[in-house]
Formats: structure tokens, sequence, C-alpha cells
């Protein structure tokens, strides 16, 4: 059986895998993955919700790998949240024409 890695599993960073790993392990408890990396519950909440906006992006990618490129740019920090909207509605409206 050959060894697929799904792609919302290969968009993720190395680290970001490793937190996955570590939450499973911790049967999901965030106040225990909190303990382990030694920061609050609210850093590793900011933490898993990131990681889900980009597992959620990459299911998206497929209909619009534009808009999916500028909300990871946006996730990543590479842009901001109100240059990743712009961005998109212009590419919405240039889209329609």
């Amino acid at each position: 059986m050959p060894n697929i890695i799904p792609d919302w599993i290969a968009s993720l960073e190395d680290e970001e895998i490793n937190f996955i790993k570590k939450f499973l392990l911790a049967s999901g408890s965030l106040k225990e993955v909190a303990r382990l990396y030694n920061v609050t519950y609210p850093t590793v909440r900011l933490r898993l919700d990131k990681i889900i906006q980009k597992v959620k992006i990459n299911d998206s990618e497929m209909n619009e790998p534009y808009i999916a490129m500028i909300k990871r740019m946006a996730i990543d920090d590479k842009i901001s949240l109100e240059t990743a909207k712009i961005i998109i509605n212009e590419y919405k409206k240039q889209k329609g024409k």
C-alpha cells in the first residue's frame, strides 16, 4: 500500500504537525498542551485556530487557488488581514467581469 500524505497535512509546517501530534497525545486537552509548551491557554487556542484555518484553506484551494494563497499569506502574517480582504475583493471583481 503506497504511503500517501493528504494535501492538508502536506501544507502544514513541521512544527504545526508536531503541535497536532502533541494535541492528539494529550487527548485534545488544550490545557495539557499549554503546559507542555509552557504557554498560556489562549496562546494554544490561537495556534490551533491558525492550523484549523490552514486546513480549511487547503480544502478550498482546488476551487480558488489564488484566494487560498492570499488567505494563507494573511494567516502566516505575511500580509495584513485588511490587505488580504482588499486583494480578494478586487480579484473577485475582476473575475466577475
